[in-house]
């Protein structure tokens, strides 16, 4: 179905033809078109247009009045201080804009012209390590963006960047092929992610202590890390049981973050070894990467250490050792020559801000990035605890992410057990996890990925402001409405008055598909998360102030259930596109 055009789109363009009409030297000018508190809508263009061509911007203001049509979109314009249009939309033209919105499976939201295809990077946990609160955002974020950016047309191909690979494996190896039972499963059994990670935890931990304290075991250790570089079957066969049982333990905790990986989309650090000599080589003969005390290095201008000497990006070290950089720069390679991203993506932490741009501009010197092909850090903040210090437990220690979601769901299936009142325990448990995981991901992506943000519980679950579960029960009561309304269904009805609530929700409503476009072209979900916000609290005042399954007569009750399945549909798509359930009874 071809996009719905919204309200101001269409507003937009008779200005922009009024006001071409009125001033044809000025070609095709921009009305400055926004929502306004003082009508519908304002139009600000003229001000500057009358000062560029010497005029005056209220004369101009009036000839474009006299230039608008009358009629089923525009009800009153006036001019107001030095040359603004104030303008407000008939109740009809709303109602038809929502009823075309409506009638689309997308709600009106356009696939975008020209889609490219977008590498993202994020979800990159470690092997034989636990997943702790720094995993949650680029996990929970990244998910978003993939949804949102797909939703859009974008085609879009997930990375997963684990780490999987260095010295650790060498000594967790050697532990192994000495201990050689110690990751055995029972015959036929599954083992649960809590399982595994204790036994990938029991294993480090002891082999850390043989490690430290036994010369030898350290010798051994360190020869199986050539091995293992080297290619070694054995030494290889061993580390990939490492990899498989970790996996075990990712996906359990991705599972109750509700957050979908997918095998073929985990590349470690591991899956670009066959390109860092090659990718070293290319960087040295195009003079792009030169040695300095026998490491290559690449220097940058602006890149200076705290004694004033440049800080250079290290893609090998002097011992012949590949840094992170040569892997990253492999991966831009591999990304851009071999899945022809034209945008490559990275949902890492703020802090590795400086990194990431020596390696842009490492891969923009060698031309592996060019103007066709873009490379974007989406920088994220720290998770801090109440007290707005980083989140730590008691004892100091970082936080395990499956223990912050357990609290959360438990949390939750506390306040929906004391709501509910036709739930069985299994659906209270069911409503629990996803109201106390949508709470945890709400939080995330309410705030501005760059920002840091404080985890609180009390908060994040509470009924009342910008919480998740206030949206999940904004729907859940439009869903209780619509299956109370009996034979009435929702039929828009444009002939009819709008009530003040009525006509803030639907000029909202029409804004979906500008807010989606807005998300995805700055990768900012917290647009998406302010204007389902914004939704919510619209439709809360609208169920306040304009009776649904009692108003006046059958044409308004079915308007008004109309605006309510709007709203609902509405919401659960963004929802969705943050990657949060929305329970149909809560």
């Amino acid at each position: 179905m071809a996009s719905v055009p919204s309200l101001a789109s269409s507003l937009h363009q008779r200005i922009a033809d009024a006001l071409s009409a009125a001033l044809p030297e000025a070609g095709a000018a921009d009305p400055l078109l926004r929502r306004s508190d003082r009508a519908d809508f304002q139009a600000n263009g003229m001000l500057a247009l009358a000062k560029r061509l010497k005029g005056n911007p209220r004369e101009l203001a009036g000839k474009v009045v006299e230039g608008l049509p009358a009629g089923e979109l525009i009800k009153e314009v006036e001019v107001s201080g030095p040359g603004f249009l104030n303008i407000t939309v008939t109740d009809g033209a709303i109602t038809k804009t929502l009823a075309a919105r409506a009638a689309d499976e997308r709600l009106g939201v356009p696939l975008t012209e020209r889609p490219g295809t977008t590498v993202i990077d994020w979800a990159q946990p470690n092997v034989a390590k636990e997943m702790h609160v720094g995993h949650l955002r680029n996990s929970v974020i990244g998910n978003s963006v993939v949804r949102i950016l797909e939703f859009t047309g974008e085609k879009v191909i997930s990375r997963h960047h684990i780490g999987d690979w260095g010295t650790q494996f060498g000594m967790l190896i050697q532990y192994l092929i000495e201990h050689p039972h110690e990751l055995d499963h029972k015959a036929g059994e599954e083992v649960s992610g809590e399982e595994a990670m204790s036994n990938l935890n029991r294993l480090y931990k002891a082999s850390r202590a043989l490690f430290d304290s036994d010369e030898e075991f350290k010798a051994r250790a360190r020869r199986r890390v050539v091995d293992l570089q080297a290619g070694d079957e054995e030494t290889l066969a061993l580390w990939q049981r490492f990899v498989d049982e970790s996996k075990i333990y990712f996906y359990s905790v991705f599972d109750k973050l509700d957050v979908e990986i997918r095998d073929e989309d985990i590349v470690g650090e591991s899956g670009y070894n066959d390109m860092l000599a090659e990718t070293c080589r290319m960087l040295e003969e195009s003079g792009v990467a030169v040695r300095s005390e026998g490491a290559l290095c690449v220097f940058f201008d602006d890149v200076k250490g705290p004694d004033g000497n440049p800080v250079p990006l290290i893609v090998q070290k002097s011992d012949g050792g590949f840094g992170y950089a040569a892997t990253d720069l492999s991966a831009i390679r591999d990304r851009v020559f071999n899945l022809k991203a034209d945008t490559l993506l990275y949902v890492v932490d703020v802090r590795q801000s400086l990194h990431f741009k020596m390696v842009f501009e490492t891969a923009r010197r060698a031309g592996w990035l060019t103007d066709d092909v873009k490379a974007v850090q989406l920088g994220f903040g720290t998770v801090l605890g109440k007290d707005g210090k980083p989140f730590k437990t008691r004892e100091g220690e970082t936080v395990r992410l499956v223990d912050l979601l357990d609290e959360a769901i438990d949390r939750a299936s506390a306040i929906v057990r004391e709501k509910a009142q036709d739930l069985t325990e299994e659906e209270i448990a069911e409503r629990g996890a996803q109201v106390g995981i949508g709470a945890v991901k709400y939080a995330d992506l309410s705030t501005s990925a760059a920002r840091d943000y404080k985890f609180d519980l009390d908060q994040m679950v509470s009924l009342n402001g910008d919480t998740s579960v206030y949206l999940q029960y904004a729907f859940a009561r439009i869903q209780s409405i619509l299956r109370k309304a009996g034979e009435a269904g929702p039929v828009a009805h444009p002939e009819l008055a709008l009530a003040p609530a009525e006509r803030a929700l639907g000029l909202h409503l029409d804004q979906f598909a500008a807010t989606v476009a807005e998300a995805a072209g700055e990768y900012a979900p917290h647009k998406l998360a302010g204007y389902l916000y914004q939704l919510a609290s619209l439709y809360t005042s609208f169920y306040d102030q304009c009776p649904v399954l009692k108003a006046e007569d059958a044409a308004q009750v079915e308007n008004r259930l109309f605006l309510c399945e709007l709203t609902a549909r509405t919401l659960r798509q963004g929802m969705e596109l943050l990657g949060i359930r929305t329970p149909e009874r809560l």
